[in-house]
């Protein structure tokens, strides 16, 4: 129920942003880009090869909005694209794994400055996915790789623009895709499909007159190169298949260093409440007696990219403390934050133990500016 009513809100979301792109970007202008997609799926583990029947195909129609450029971080970022992806992914296993059906917004990045026919572009796309068939004791039991229709969608892509004319745009490169429920629904082992891509972006011309660039907006300028940070979130982890989900808690507090307004590194602890560890699963799901068992405590380091109020964070951290048997000593955690002008921030994060899946986070915090 509760990843329905997740993949009901990033819907409203990606509407949103949709609608106040023109805001977002000060370019009246459009573009409209097909893609094909021709991967493989990448075997991570050997229990599910017997998933992968040919060569998965991926249809994208994407449609997005260049920036102008009255914008700090559009210049710092030299003046990405920002769109929304809609795309249909054929597993060619139709009885097993079926198809994904995925929206998400994403953001292109261009990797040089200089502004020329031929480009590196870099894609980063984050955002829900439903695939048609998972796993099922009765009729699906060979599916181990996805264990719900609604799973995150991870998407990365490396390709070139080569300006065919003025308003036509060849662009081909390869992506990496991952699907995932981040362990809320087990079997979660996700699946991983790596592509050749070619697309063609037709810009469609506004007859709007662009914005004159007086002035840029740097609102979203950090205060200060020192802050700390610190949120509560909670998440959701199935430690068996057919039993319920167990809720899992963090408390975080972080020291950030901000360096030329794009990039952050950091240090910080985490604190984090179990229920997994409530139980005894080899003695038919029998409660343990309450204490420390269901602690754990992690100091890990840690650096975001910054897209504006968007912020990307990849961080790694060690159990200092852990009583019960452990699941890993490692852990990680990529994500999404969003940092208001007022100091709250959302955080969206998956929690990965050598990079098994261990929840998604959902949270809320605040950033306090150290002059």
């Amino acid at each position: 129920m509760w990843l329905r009513a997740i993949f009901s809100l990033i819907f409203v979301l990606l509407s949103c942003i949709l609608s106040a792109q023109n805001g977002i970007t000060g370019n009246p202008d459009w573009q409209i880009k097909p893609a094909f997609n021709q991967g493989f799926v990448l075997i991570h583990r050997t229990s599910i090869g017997h998933l992968v029947k040919g060569y998965p195909s991926i249809y994208e129609v994407n449609v997005s909005k260049p920036t102008l450029g009255n914008k700090l971080w559009h210049l710092e970022n030299n003046k990405p694209d920002i769109g929304l992806t809609f795309q249909c992914l054929d597993f060619k296993n139709p009885q097993q794994l079926g198809y994904a059906l995925t929206l998400a917004p994403y953001v292109e990045l261009p990797l040089n400055v200089k502004e020329k026919r031929s480009r590196v572009i870099m894609r980063l796309c984050w955002g829900a996915t439903y695939i048609t068939k998972s796993f099922d004791v009765h009729s699906n039991r060979k599916n181990v790789a996805i264990g719900s229709h609604v799973n995150a969608f991870v998407q990365f892509k490396w390709y070139w623009h080569f300006q065919l004319t003025k308003n036509l745009r060849f662009e081909p490169g390869f992506a990496f895709s991952h699907a995932s429920n981040g362990k809320a629904k087990n079997p979660n082992l996700g699946l991983n499909v790596v592509s050749l891509n070619a697309g063609l972006n037709f810009l469609i011309p506004s007859k709007k007159p662009k914005q004159e660039i007086t002035n840029v907006d740097s609102s979203n300028q950090v205060r200060s190169k020192n802050e700390l940070f610190a949120f509560a979130a909670i998440g959701f982890n199935q430690r068996e298949i057919a039993t319920d989900g167990l809720k899992t808690y963090v408390l975080s507090a972080t020291y950030q260093r901000n360096v030329r307004n794009t990039h952050k590194f950091s240090a910080g602890i985490d604190l984090f409440y179990d229920e997994n560890f409530l139980y005894d699963y080899e003695v038919d799901f029998q409660k343990k007696p309450q204490g420390m068992d269901q602690f754990r405590i992690s100091a890990r380091l840690g650096y975001s990219y910054n897209i504006g109020r968007i912020s990307l964070p990849l961080e790694m951290g060690y159990y200092v403390f852990q009583k019960t048997k452990p699941d890993g000593i490692i852990m990680s955690r990529i994500g999404v934050r969003y940092y208001s002008a007022c100091g709250l921030v959302g955080h969206f994060g998956l929690r990965t133990h050598f990079a098994v899946a261990y929840c998604f986070e959902y949270g809320l915090g605040y950033r306090f500016f150290i002059k």
